[in-house]
């Protein structure tokens, strides 16, 4: 009785494989056609997505952040720099620079918003730098500059760079602790002295 019902389950096993392995040719032969006949380079299709791909997502020590929208067409942009989540963004198309950086948790205080970078891969293959300055959103009362928030496209690298500043608060800080620990010392040496 045991072996008629595991030799059943091997032929019910072998059957649905052969039956997936035929759905399977015919989704690969499918979306293989649908790639040849619809224009887009690999490089190109890489930078695009339909829909959500979160059962996909894989979360390793790198940062990859989904805001896709599942019902539309989303596209892939790399932010550097001096934000609070610089990483890989699946983000809606027609996202704008000003969205991107509410994503990315804003710049952070070492940031050099006067020089903020966006490389653009053109289809000659050659690179194009575009640089922005927001300096005025952040550090002055009043806009000096003309801002505009460009409409990001598919493989864009946005760069923030920036450097640490210097605060005198910092060296306050610093040196009022030696000073106190020297203060500390002769305290200690006046009272074993007396």
């Amino acid at each position: 009785m045991l072996s008629e019902k595991t030799e059943l389950n091997q032929k019910i096993f072998i059957l649905h494989s052969k039956e997936s392995g035929i759905s399977m040719n015919k989704i690969f032969l499918l979306s293989l056609a649908v790639f040849l006949f619809s224009g887009i380079s690999i490089h190109s299709q890489e930078k695009y997505q339909i829909g959500s791909d979160l059962r996909n997502l894989r979360q390793t020590q790198g940062a990859y952040f989904d805001y896709s929208d599942p019902s539309n067409v989303n596209i892939k942009i790399q932010v550097w720099g001096y934000v609070k989540y610089p990483g890989y963004y699946v983000v809606p198309i027609n996202t704008s620079l000003s969205e991107l950086f509410s994503y990315a948790g804003g710049p952070l205080v070492d940031a050099k918003l006067d020089d903020i970078r966006i490389l653009k891969t053109a289809e000659d293959s050659t690179v194009l730098m575009t640089r922005y300055n927001y300096n005025d959103l952040m550090w002055e009362e009043s806009l000096k500059t003309q801002i505009s928030f460009p409409r990001l496209e598919a493989g864009d690298i946005v760069v923030i760079p920036g450097e640490p500043r210097y605060f005198i608060r910092q060296d306050i800080s610093f040196y009022l602790s030696i000073l106190t620990a020297v203060i500390s010392s002769a305290a200690l040496i006046i009272s074993i002295t007396r």
